[in-house]
């Protein structure tokens, strides 16, 4: 019985659309804004904080002053004044979070490396969202992205998103092997939506025949 839909995607493909579209059909709870917000309130910061550091590596002068901050006195003392949040302890918390909200099932999750996290749950159904480049481009335009702007986007969140998969589950990004599908959003958010649904349905009959048969 398929519990969980992850959907992972690249930037700009317009998979958080898509994304709602599923949870709205199966009557789902989508965690997407939610994670954030729930991962914000457990480390007691701001959710732009976490928007900031989630599925990236911090930079290497935010490394380097945590690492002195955790290495000494003053640090010690100061740090939790400081609400020191970076990039570690969000995953530790997305990763916590991620695993209650596939526990309580019924939810379409996007990103944050839970198809990664839920990997082994045979209740879990993985999809990878991806786009041509110009696709991408013109839809963060839409957005009120300049075509440079768009452009620069387009290439770098997702290379933020390699290094973290690469960093935290030692894969090239997307590691296609852990989908259960991939799909091009230019098929348009309706016709992506009909084929996640219909395709979460084979895999959930091909889990149990003996189920599909008996109807």
């Amino acid at each position: 019985m398929v519990r969980v839909i992850t959907i992972e995607r690249e930037y700009g493909s317009g998979a958080p659309a898509i994304a709602k579209q599923v949870a709205d059909r199966l009557g789902w709870k989508l965690w997407d804004q939610l994670l954030t917000n729930r991962i914000a309130m457990l480390l007691d910061c701001d959710h732009r904080t976490v928007e900031k550091r989630e599925e990236k590596r911090d930079p290497v002068i935010y490394r380097l002053f945590h690492a002195f901050m955790r290495g000494s006195y003053e640090g010690s003392q100061n740090a939790p004044k400081l609400k020191i949040v970076d990039a570690d302890c969000i995953r530790e918390v997305t990763e916590q979070v991620v695993k209650e909200a596939a526990e309580q099932g019924n939810c379409v999750i996007v990103g944050r490396g839970s198809a990664y996290y839920l990997q082994s749950r045979s209740d879990a159904f993985h999809v990878f969202i991806y786009a041509p480049f110009e696709s991408k481009v013109r839809r963060l335009q839409a957005e009120g992205n300049s075509v440079s702007e768009a452009a620069e986007l387009a290439e770098s969140v997702d290379r933020d998103r390699a290094d973290f998969i690469k960093k935290y589950f030692g894969v090239e990004w997307p590691d296609r092997h852990r989908f259960h599908l991939m799909i091009n959003s230019n098929l348009g958010d309706e016709g992506a939506v009909e084929t996640i649904l219909k395709s979460a349905a084979l895999f959930q009959s091909h889990q149990n025949p003996s189920a599909s048969s008996s109807n």
